[in-house]
């Protein structure tokens, strides 16, 4: 059974990755890189689809699909600190505290509104 969860979540996090890979590169030519939106908009919706999924209230097996697997493949904590520590040494402290502050705040908050959401559903 375990093994079966593990493939399960595998299987949804390259779904994940390469929605995160188009989304990121559409981002990019449609809006350039001078700030990350393509990141931003990614986390975003990620803590909100997550905060959902999880007032949903799915079956483990589906969870690990779509919220560790799927989600987990779209969402990138990692780049979002890297982009973090090139807007400082870019010396962009604004635009650094503009992004931090949404996606750290504006992510909180959407995660407890898709979880008021899916607990409402």
């Amino acid at each position: 059974m375990m093994i079966n969860t593990v493939i399960t979540a595998g299987i949804g996090a390259i779904f994940g990755a390469v929605g995160r890979y188009f989304l990121t590169n559409y981002g990019k030519k449609h809006f350039g890189t001078k700030f990350p939106y393509a990141t931003l908009f990614i986390n975003l919706t990620g803590a909100l689809l997550l905060g959902l999924v999880f007032g949903l209230r799915l079956s483990s097996f589906v969870y690990a699909l779509i919220g560790t697997g799927v989600l987990g493949g779209y969402t990138t904590f990692s780049t979002m600190n890297v982009e973090l520590l090139t807007l400082w040494n870019n010396k962009k402290y604004l635009s650094f505290c503009c992004y931090f502050l949404s996606s750290y705040l504006g992510g909180l908050i959407l995660v407890f509104i898709g979880l008021g959401l899916g607990k409402a559903l």
